[in-house]
């Protein structure tokens, strides 16, 4: 997990994951969309556990 991506993860969540499918993407837009603190939480995980 690189330092860029960790920051575009807290910048804009969706963005971040958008090398890992358009599920994740999905997933990550809808709990962005529900709150901002979920959506990074979610983007993280996701990151952290494909690299």
């Amino acid at each position: 997990m690189s330092c860029l991506r960790v920051i575009l993860a807290i910048v804009f969540p969706p963005l971040s994951v958008i090398d890992y499918g358009c599920g994740s993407v999905f997933i990550v837009f809808l709990l962005t969309l529900a709150g901002w603190v979920p959506g990074v939480i979610a983007a993280l995980i996701i990151l952290n556990r494909r690299s």
